[in-house]
């Protein structure tokens, strides 16, 4: 978006690129969180209101993200679509997508459930029984199958938009793309005006993604002045657990997707590492949207599968989460096990993780969705809740590698897709991200 093109050359020294600057970000947020807790821990009043003005920058950076959402989104699909004239191709992007979603969250699952069963974090853990925080949390439920489908088509595009359900939005915009698609000479004008738009709100998202440092080391402050970094020790064992697991996904499953589908690795992951670091910072997948979008597109992906693919899996394409969420529940099992004695065999692990993969569909529009199907899946297979709210200290350390690892998994996604779709333009990739560049 603001990064250079290839032929612009790289930045001098004094001006670091964009990915250097949110790292210096997290560091200097860590530290200011780290010293802010340190310094006014005994005056928990002084340190909420210092972690509310920081909490103020971090909030007005998400904001003015989130805003460009739905522009952006509606556009760049129904340009697209609409662009493309070829009502087929939309099917097979779809159905291609939806199979290549299911098979590397079935995967997202395995190793979760092989790491957990390998590592045994939970092994020894007392529970507390307490599941103060929970509450609210339990009382949602995940969307059931029927709910999930009709939820997927909004009742008004309005609603939809300012709510920036992602999922409605694609649906609506499909249809619309359809519909002036055939109005012919009728639909050209907004044609036109959605890909003038789609500019503007790449533009847009250029200005706005200057202030991505300050954006990001005020997220990652308000984490560890709240949190501490002491928070990470009490379930150091879990967090490491995570942080591996996903690691070993990365390399193992999404290299292995990289090369079989022969993907060129160093400008993928050039053009992925600052929506990464952003939705690592801020522990928000939509935060880190717009900068996606662009930068598949400067990686070779064509507009209409970018458009159709990033926002199709926020819904469907959550690996990071779907792991979290294998690992987080056989977890709080080898707990309970610990004070019961009662084991939680590999029969019922398995059963478990085939109810997290229908259930995890379900929590699209779901404020906090993993914790919510999460202690759906507790209760279900009655597990004590306290192991929730244990984990509860940390989700925030545990909700930025999720979060991130989602954002990086939907940027492959549409890679893939253009590659099957034999659109993925490999010299233009090159050409942006590659050693030239």
């Amino acid at each position: 978006m603001s990064t250079p093109h290839a032929a612009d050359g790289p930045p001098p020294w004094y001006r670091p690129s964009l990915s250097a600057q949110m790292l210096v970000g997290l560091v200097v947020g860590t530290f200011v969180g780290w010293a802010g807790r340190a310094c006014l821990i005994r005056d928990p009043d002084s340190l909420e209101t210092f972690l509310q003005w920081i909490s103020l920058v971090e909030d007005i950076f998400l904001n003015l993200i989130k805003m460009m959402i739905a522009p952006l989104v509606f556009a760049s699909i129904v340009q697209g679509i609409a662009g493309t004239e070829d009502m087929k191709k939309v099917g097979r992007i779809g159905l291609k997508s939806l199979v290549y979603f299911e098979v590397l969250t079935g995967l997202a699952l395995v190793v979760g459930l092989l790491m957990v069963n390998l590592l045994r974090p939970g092994a020894g853990v007392k529970l507390s029984g307490n599941t103060s925080g929970l509450d609210a949390i339990a009382s949602t439920k995940p969307l059931t199958v029927i709910e999930t489908l009709l939820h997927i088509f909004p009742k008004s595009i309005v609603d939809a938009m300012a709510r920036n359900d992602v999922l409605q939005i694609v649906a609506f915009s499909v249809v619309f793309a359809l519909a002036v698609s055939s109005a012919e000479e009728a639909g050209k004008p907004i044609l036109a005006w959605c890909e003038s738009l789609r500019q503007v709100m790449f533009k847009f998202a250029g200005l706005i993604m200057t202030f991505a440092p300050f954006g990001v080391g005020a997220a990652i402050a308000v984490t560890v002045g709240h949190q501490g970094i002491e928070a990470l020790l009490g379930l150091g064992k879990l967090l490491l657990s995570l942080y591996l697991a996903l690691v070993v996904f990365v390399v193992v499953v999404f290299g292995s997707v990289i090369w079989l589908v022969k993907i060129p690795l160093r400008p993928f992951v050039r053009a992925v590492r600052e929506p990464f670091l952003l939705a690592f910072a801020t522990a928000n997948s939509e935060a880190a949207l717009p900068d996606a979008f662009a930068r598949m597109e400067r990686l070779g992906v064509p507009r209409g599968i970018v458009g159709f693919v990033l926002p199709m899996g926020y819904s469907f394409n959550l690996d990071g989460s779907t792991l979290y969420l294998a690992l987080a529940s056989v977890f709080i099992a080898q707990a309970a096990e610990s004070a019961s004695g009662v084991h939680f065999g590999l029969g019922q692990q398995v059963l478990m993780m085939l109810t997290l993969m229908l259930t995890s569909k379900g929590v699209a529009a779901v404020p906090r969705a993993s914790l919510v199907v999460l202690i759906a899946a507790l209760q279900s297979f009655q597990l004590p809740l306290e192991g929730a709210a244990m984990i509860l200290g940390v989700d925030a350390f545990m909700d930025m590698a999720r979060t991130s690892v989602n954002v990086l998994g939907n940027c492959l996604a549409s890679v893939v897709v253009a590659r099957w779709e034999g659109e993925f333009d490999a010299g233009k990739a090159e050409a942006e991200f590659g050693a030239r560049a």
